[in-house]
């Protein structure tokens, strides 16, 4: 079946499900902005389709999708030409699979990151091996949590979603699964079995009852009552002072306020505002907002600056502007969320 993904990803009609599988292996499954395109008729196509019951999406090699071609949007950016249409069509991608009439299955056997948390993440079952691992890092590169981060994220209890939105920190499935971010886990080895048995009936519910296993949550009590104490504080300021409080004595906090003050200080202060906002919008209010943030992103400093640290020149330090938290005003966080006029996304 060819929905015009070329050798990136590919569409099989199997039994009752239309499977996909991002392949890509090589770049981690990055997602292209002919894999979106191609994605999106495919999901067109089986809705209407009364010969599939169940949409798979899965990936080949050691990575689900590591993100977008970020690499991509930093040399066309530098270029003065950002590919804002790629971000629209991702992101209404995203808000469709949200609302998907039919069930989704994202199967995920390796790393998720950034855009293909995007593809998986808003599906109706997320399916994780123990070879999986989420993150949403990118306040480490001077970008926000987008792909619909701001629906996902704060949904999730004890404040994990601030915790991972603010540190960009990995998580296994079982924390995926205790978080809610997950809602099955199975063995890496039943893989091919589940397809399989899912091709077969359609029924991604009876099939995974077959093939759960409980995944136990790898991080411990006192950990996450402290994510609970830190990250449910009213302000950005206030989860900051916290973690200084406690740096002293807990390990937890030190590690913590490390890694966020390496964060930056601009992308920080949006996440916040960002994921605090998305708690009480729908999905597609969400991705309205995320696509206000990302042109400003796409205008400033601190994105492309974090990719030149990250993967130009690998390994140093980025140099962040406005370098502290307290240099980014009120004001300054304010036109991140302003308004597009004329060029707001339409879903």
């Amino acid at each position: 079946m060819d929905f015009g993904g070329g050798d990136e990803i590919r569409f099989e009609h199997l039994g009752r499900a239309g499977v996909v599988t991002l392949t890509r292996p090589q770049a981690l499954n990055a997602l292209t902005h002919r894999m979106i395109g191609a994605l999106d008729a495919a999901l067109s196509a089986w809705e209407a389709d009364q010969g599939i019951d169940v949409i798979v999406v899965k990936a080949e090699g050691r990575a689900f999708s590591a993100g977008g071609d970020i690499l991509h949007v930093y040399e066309t950016g530098r270029a003065g030409k950002p590919p804002v249409e790629f971000f629209a069509d991702e992101y209404r991608l995203n808000a469709r699979i949200n609302s998907y009439k039919k069930p989704y299955v994202a199967l995920i056997d390796g790393i998720v990151m950034g855009g293909g948390v995007g593809i998986s993440f808003h599906g109706s079952h997320r399916v994780m091996t123990e070879n999986a691992q989420f993150a949403m890092p990118e306040v480490g590169i001077g970008f926000f949590p987008d792909v619909g981060a701001s629906h996902l994220l704060p949904d999730l209890g004890g404040s994990f979603g601030m915790y991972l939105a603010l540190t960009g920190n990995r998580i296994r499935y079982g924390d995926a699964l205790w978080s809610g971010l997950a809602t099955h886990t199975i063995k890496a080895e039943d893989q091919a079995g589940f397809l399989d048995r899912l091709a077969l009936t359609g029924d991604p519910e009876s099939v995974l009852r077959g093939f759960f296993v409980q995944a136990r949550r790898e991080t411990d009590r006192p950990t996450l009552e402290a994510i609970v104490r830190h990250f449910s504080q009213p302000s950005l300021n206030r989860v900051i002072d916290s973690l200084e409080r406690a740096a002293a004595a807990d390990e937890f906090a030190a590690k913590t306020l490390a890694t966020i003050r390496t964060r930056s200080p601009t992308s920080l202060r949006v996440a916040w505002r960002q994921i605090s906002a998305g708690l009480t919008l729908s999905m597609e209010a969400c991705m309205k907002m995320e696509f206000r943030i990302l042109n400003r992103m796409l205008a400033g400093h601190d994105f492309y600056e974090g990719i030149r640290a990250a993967i130009i020149d690998k390994g140093s330090k980025p140099q962040w502007r406005p370098a502290s938290l307290a240099a980014v005003s009120e004001a300054d966080v304010d036109a991140y969320f302003a308004p597009l006029g004329e060029r707001e996304l339409l879903i």
